[in-house]
């Protein structure tokens, strides 16, 4: 009897103890983050920026699984993960969000901004905040604006030099209805096409050329199956960095508080790094063998013209509300 007693207070006095130490405090957030790049892109710095401010801020409460180069999943399926809990944070073009809603399609718009700053300023101010309050309306939380930055075209047939050189030419594009008819109306037999799929598509002839921010076609070494690379800056592809709203809920407001954070400071190192390498990239892929031409400023007019049937095309589904709202933000921006 006086054994039992014994064991029982020695049992009471470890779980007073345990709860006075946090033992039984609440087990960390596991928060898995799949991208589909590597981890040495700008994406992938961002991510292990992110992963490593997180755990510092929120010591013990937030574990970040980074998961690059599409170890986990694509990004094609990556938003229906995060929608049914498999995942809690992905970092996706805003291109693939138009099955959420038609606004978002406003950023596919061929040749919207002009520069790097103008995308800043629309998407960190204001009309940035209009999307942030849709994305929530569906369960998802923007924790920051991350960039793929301007796309540019390769092909193994000829370098593009006028509207005329896009035709005939099976280009990938991303599986989106503004890039389609983006290359549809220069001319060009769009492919719609996974990222995944597109080094061996390329290889194979299935298409002749694809488009893509510098940084994917240095790292996919798209250059090992392409001849020619045009500076056409045809489209700027902001990245979105979600976060499930479930899991955000899971946390205080000083929690949550310090993930925007995090997400804005791996935000601020992957536009820097993504910058630095589009200088760098353009040098390297020279070195492998590409013949890289820019387009002289009379026949990018006429490239902008052909692709302003897009705007007539998509601008009903996108809506006056969200279309007024950032063509008016460039227009303060442009000073007009």
């Amino acid at each position: 009897m006086r054994t039992n007693h014994w064991l029982r207070r020695t049992a009471a006095l470890l779980l007073t103890a345990a709860l006075c130490t946090g033992a039984f405090a609440q087990a960390p957030i596991v928060i898995k983050f799949p991208h589909d790049l590597a981890p040495t892109t700008p994406k992938g710095m961002g991510a292990e920026r992110f992963k490593k401010l997180a755990e510092e801020r929120l010591p013990g409460r937030v574990r970040v699984e980074v998961y690059p180069s599409g170890s986990l999943m694509d990004d094609q399926t990556s938003l229906e993960a995060l929608a049914f809990g498999e995942i809690q944070m992905i970092a996706i073009s805003l291109s693939k969000l138009d099955r959420l809603t038609k606004r978002f399609q406003i950023f596919d718009l061929p040749f919207l901004f002009g520069n790097e700053r103008e995308a800043d300023q629309v998407l960190d101010g204001k009309a940035g905040d209009y999307f942030t309050a849709k994305l929530t309306g569906v369960g998802l939380v923007n924790l920051a604006w991350w960039e793929n930055g301007f796309r540019n075209t390769t092909n193994s047939k000829r370098a593009i030099v006028r509207v005329e050189d896009f035709d005939g030419v099976k280009m990938r594009v991303m599986q989106n209805p503004i890039y389609i008819d983006t290359f549809k109306a220069l001319g060009s037999n769009a492919v719609p096409m996974a990222f995944s799929e597109v080094y061996s598509a390329l290889e194979t002839k299935t298409v002749d050329g694809q488009e893509n921010p510098f940084a994917n076609i240095e790292n996919q070494k798209y250059y090992e199956v392409q001849k020619y690379l045009t500076l056409t800056r045809h489209a700027y592809s902001p990245l979105v960095v979600l976060l499930s709203k479930k899991t955000w809920d899971t946390m205080s407001a000083q929690e949550q508080a310090a993930m925007k954070e995090c997400a804005a400071v791996g935000r601020d190192e992957e536009r820097r790094v993504n910058r630095e390498q589009a200088v760098s990239s353009v040098a390297n892929l020279k070195s492998k063998g590409m013949i890289v031409n820019d387009i002289s400023p009379a026949e990018m007019q006429r490239i902008r013209d052909r692709t302003r049937s897009v705007y007539e095309q998509h601008g009903k589904a996108i809506g006056d509300e969200a279309l007024n709202l950032v063509f008016g933000e460039l227009k303060r921006i442009r000073g007009n």
